[in-house]
């Protein structure tokens, strides 16, 4: 039975907005449903713990906002009111978290927002707005904060925000009563390094940071008692012969922890690393083409046998069968969708 992918784009730019499709179960390839731009530029995707609500940020200049969609028809996703506001611009990452909504507002200041949710999953008002502080080397692109991404640490406890502009993640807590994200500890990472996304290895002990302004991986032991977050190493995702600029987006790792991916716009590749036992070594053993230009998002299906990447220039997300010995990816097939930034089954 074939399962249902959702789709995000950037309408200001031709895309399509929201697309849902069905994915082949047997072979991986994705036919498109249909499209809703009721909301406008949806970048970034994410579910409800019961996979029963689909969220996106409208990544839009200023005036920012996060929208809900019931998927009580998953071929269908329904707008659940007007989008909310997230009083911060150009939100482009969110997660759910202890009945929260979280947006990572990019443009500067960057801020997390939270967001409250209603019974039907719907969103409620603005809780608070937790404004980042600093800035980095880099005076085109960290001139000031600016959060990347959000996302809840594997024991549920702590939300961790990722700042590209002050080389920094942030540890956080919520205050359930006062809607109030509180920040427990910031971590400092190299200078100028630029992280962008994290994900967390399958033990739940390590963090690993994808950074953009400088294309290497920060491995980093994660204490979830405490919410200390340590680097310990960073490895390359480019080759060393590799050329002209580049800005790696998205890192994902298989789920028994042995490989992971990381997507790379300008060289326009997928890195295959292999991770040791210890989960503390990442090794680059080889890059592939990603069938594209501008790799924005990588994910795996829910298998982990099967890894799709969302081109955002050249208008298509492709997809590949990943050899269980190696880790390597072999392209399979694509779909054609204009200004495509993120991918997520259903």
């Amino acid at each position: 039975m074939a399962g249902h992918v959702y789709i995000g784009s950037f309408t200001s730019v031709g895309g399509r907005g929201l697309t849902t499709a069905t994915v082949d179960p047997d072979t991986g390839a994705l036919t498109a449903l249909g499209d809703t731009a009721e909301v406008p530029d949806p970048s970034f995707l994410a579910l409800s713990a019961d996979r029963g609500t689909l969220y996106a940020v409208s990544e839009t200049g200023s005036d920012g906002a996060a929208a809900a969609f019931s998927l009580a028809d998953p071929a269908a996703p329904r707008l659940l009111g007007a989008p909310v506001p997230v009083r911060g611009g150009s939100p482009t990452h969110l997660c759910v978290h202890q009945g929260h909504l979280l947006t990572a507002n990019y443009a500067a200041p960057g801020s997390v927002t939270v967001l409250a949710l209603r019974g039907d999953g719907a969103l409620g008002e603005v809780r608070s707005v937790l404004e980042h502080e600093g800035d980095g080397p880099d005076r085109e692109r960290q001139e000031a904060p600016h959060a990347h991404a959000v996302l809840t640490d594997p024991s549920g406890r702590w939300a961790l925000s990722v700042d590209l502009g002050t080389d920094s993640v942030r540890v956080c807590e919520l205050d359930r009563t006062s809607g109030e994200l509180e920040i427990e500890r910031e971590l400092g990472l190299r200078s100028g390094i630029g992280p962008r996304h994290l994900t967390f290895h399958p033990d739940g002990e390590h963090a690993y940071v994808m950074n953009e302004l400088d294309s290497v991986v920060t491995v980093c032991r994660w204490d979830a008692d405490k919410g200390s977050l340590r680097p310990i190493a960073e490895t390359r995702v480019l080759p060393p012969d590799a050329e002209g600029e580049n800005y790696p987006s998205e890192l994902v790792l298989s789920p028994d922890g042995r490989f992971a991916w990381a997507a790379n716009r300008g060289h326009n590749s997928i890195a295959v690393l292999t991770v040791d036992e210890t989960g503390e070594r990442l090794d680059l053993v080889d890059t592939v083409s990603c069938g594209g230009d501008w790799p924005r998002h990588l994910t795996l299906d829910p298998t982990g046998t099967r890894l799709y990447a969302a081109n955002e220039r050249s208008g298509d997300v492709t997809w590949f069968d990943v050899e269980p010995a190696t880790g390597i990816p072999e392209q399979t097939g694509s779909l054609t969708l204009p200004a495509v930034s993120c991918v997520l089954f259903g």
